[in-house]
């Protein structure tokens, strides 16, 4: 009796084990073997650092893991901009026209190999400085949008996309391209 009593114990503990590593792969590998995070998991947290970038006003904290020929699509409804530097003058000349943009409840999803993040906010800013040839016109804008960045496998960004029209943006501030 106690031998059938040890072997079931032993069985228990064993397929407990199986079930709890099938458990991991379920979550999304967050862990691997040695413990450190996956990539999926350091891709979201690079991908949320650059977002929170913006909250920071710095574009050296936005760019801090993109590749030096990253490509910026927008929403796709301009011509894409290509490299590290042509991106950084565009965030500077962004971050001046509308300096209190804020981003907030943030949702950060990825897929299976994390070579794709998007980062879910709601965003908001006051157009209080000329933009591009545009006047400003101290109206406020207030949407939902998603930033998608592409990672290399070093975990760098090598491009990003925005999923909302920049027009919801303009319409709602007033902005009137220059004549």
């Amino acid at each position: 009796m106690k031998k059938i009593f040890v072997i079931l114990a032993a069985s228990f503990f064993v397929l407990a084990a199986c079930d709890n590593d099938k458990k991991d792969e379920k979550e999304g590998k967050e862990k691997t073997e040695n413990g450190t995070e996956s990539k999926v998991e350091k891709n979201k947290a690079t991908a949320l650092a650059s977002v929170m970038g913006v909250n920071a006003h710095d574009p050296a904290v936005m760019l801090k893991d993109v590749t030096p020929d990253a490509m910026d699509y927008g929403d796709g409804s301009m011509p894409p901009t290509k490299g590290i530097d042509s991106i950084k003058a565009g965030i500077h000349a962004w971050l001046a026209a509308f300096p209190d943009v804020k981003g907030e409840n943030f949702v950060v999803m990825a897929n299976e190999d994390g070579s794709q993040v998007a980062v879910f906010a709601d965003w908001s800013g006051t157009f209080k400085n000329d933009f591009m040839g545009m006047k400003a016109t101290g109206k406020s804008y207030k949407l939902k949008d998603a930033d998608v960045f592409t990672f290399n496998a070093d975990g760098k960004m090598t491009s990003h996309r925005s999923i909302q029209s920049n027009m919801v943006m303009a319409s709602q501030v007033g902005m009137e391209p220059p004549k």
